[in-house]
C-alpha cells in the first residue's frame, strides 16, 4: 500500500506569479536547490531534473501528465537516488496545485507512491522546505 506525502503553503502573490515561478527554469533553480529543469511543458513530454544532492550528481526524470496553466502541473517522477530500478512501478506522481486564496495563492505539492508513512513524512518535510524556499523567492522579488 502506497502513501502520499503532502505539503502546503500560502504565498502572497497571485496564481499567475506563482505559476511562472514553478514553470520558469531560472526561478526553479532558485527555489529547488540549483536544480536544472529541462522540458517543453507539454502533456506527454519528458521532464528532467539535473543537479547535485549531498555532493552527488543526479538526473531525475518523468513525464508531464497534466499541465493546466495557473492551476495544476502533474508529472510522473523517478530518481535513481531512490535505489529502486527504473521500471514503471518505481515512478511516483508529483502534483503542484494552485488555488487563489484571498489576495494570494495556496500552493500544495503531493507525491504519491511513498513506500510507507516514514517515507511520506520525510518527503512531506522536504516539500515543506521547498515550498518555504518558493515563498521566499516570490515574496522577495
Amino acid at each position: 500500500m502506497s502513501t502520499t506525502a503532502r505539503a502546503s503553503i500560502h504565498v502572497d502573490a497571485g496564481t499567475d506569479v506563482v505559476w511562472h515561478a514553478i514553470t520558469d527554469p531560472a526561478t526553479i533553480a532558485r527555489f529547488l536547490y540549483g536544480t536544472e529543469v529541462v522540458t517543453d511543458w507539454r502533456e506527454g513530454s519528458p521532464i528532467v531534473y539535473r543537479g547535485e544532492w549531498e555532493g552527488k550528481p543526479y538526473e531525475d526524470k518523468g513525464t508531464i501528465l497534466e499541465f493546466i496553466p495557473g492551476e495544476r502541473f502533474v508529472s510522473s517522477y523517478y530518481s535513481p537516488l531512490s535505489g529502486k530500478p527504473d521500471v514503471p512501478e518505481s515512478y511516483q506522481t508529483v502534483s503542484y496545485l494552485l488555488a487563489a486564496d484571498g489576495d494570494g495563492t495556496q500552493v500544495t505539492i503531493t507525491q504519491d507512491g511513498c513506500a510507507d508513512r516514514a517515507e511520506a513524512d520525510r518527503m512531506s518535510g522536504n516539500w515543506a522546505m521547498t515550498l518555504g524556499s518558493l515563498k521566499s523567492v516570490i515574496e522577495e522579488a
